[in-house]
């Protein structure tokens, strides 16, 4: 591993000016469980790690029913997944903070990083999206947002401009007879990527027979996670049906521009956007059908 220079910044604007005056040879340190092994790997050239975790504002986690979610870019998957209101509010977020890593990793590493990361096959980022997350970012100018499905550029690459940092996500309260759910296949138990990703959040009528609206999301099928927009606007007012599932997922499969790799084909790849874009929706139905 190559020497790097440590830095902890107390407030934004510290963490903001360390950034601007180092450059692209600067990294945030939140959790440090991808950027420690990128840098151990010699796979990311730091000279500069600069620690948030004292910071306040990417610690917060504070939900209310009325407004929603705030979530700290630093705030670790176990807090998240330990709280009941999120659990209940946010069933896609827990699927999701429940499988990254293992225990320890979770003690550790949190969705903002997950995000940050930006690997096309993170398991916290179509959660944010069918969640409808925004991102809150300060940098030089001040701070700004931006819906998180714009955040992800490339592959290990972000919208994230010279001096920016993520300081937290923004969710909105889940609407009356809504809910969500995410879900990934995987090789093997000992590979901890996902060959596919699906997430989904649906609102139904007050019956719980017609879709108001719904929200699908894909990981490891392009170099971005993807909002599947047009899959997920077919569902709109339409009874809750194989026919209308169906055909989102088949509208998610034209999106999907996966590649070939150690853990699957592309023709597999397209074949899973199906099943499990089917397999979200169907359950994302259910917690709001079973819903007291």
């Amino acid at each position: 591993m190559r020497d790097f220079s440590y830095i902890a910044a107390t407030t934004i604007p510290e963490a903001v000016a360390l950034l601007g005056e180092k450059g692209e040879s600067a990294r945030i340190l939140a959790g440090g469980t991808d950027l420690i092994v990128q840098v151990r790997e010699a796979r990311r050239d730091v000279d500069w790690m600069i620690d948030i975790k004292s910071i306040p504002e990417v610690n917060v986690l504070d939900y209310n029913a009325a407004t929603g979610l705030v979530l700290g870019a630093a705030v670790e998957c176990y807090k998240i997944y330990a709280n009941d209101a999120i659990c209940d509010a946010y069933p896609s977020l827990i699927d999701a903070t429940k499988i990254i890593g293992g225990t320890a990793i979770q003690g550790r590493a949190g969705v903002g990083g997950n995000l940050c990361n930006a690997s096309p096959a993170a398991d916290g980022i179509p959660p944010l999206i069918v969640l409808n997350a925004t991102c809150v970012i300060a940098g030089p100018n001040g701070e700004r947002e931006l819906p998180v499905e714009q955040f992800c550029t490339a592959p290990g690459q972000t919208a994230l401009q010279k001096g920016e940092m993520l300081v937290s996500l923004k969710i909105p309260a889940p609407e009356s007879n809504s809910s969500s759910y995410y879900l990934r296949f995987i090789p093997r138990n000992e590979m901890d990527i996902a060959v596919v990703g699906a997430g989904a959040s649906v609102t139904l009528d007050a019956a719980k027979e017609t879709i108001v609206s719904a929200r699908i999301a894909l990981a490891a099928v392009a170099p971005t996670p993807l909002f599947a927009e047009e899959a997920s606007a077919l569902l709109a007012g339409r009874e809750v049906s194989d026919e209308a599932i169906n055909a989102a997922a088949e509208a998610a499969q034209a999106i999907a521009r996966p590649i070939s790799d150690m853990r699957g084909t592309a023709e597999q790849r397209t074949h899973l956007v199906g099943v499990l874009t089917r397999r979200a929706l169907n359950g994302a139905i259910q917690r709001v059908q079973e819903a007291t």
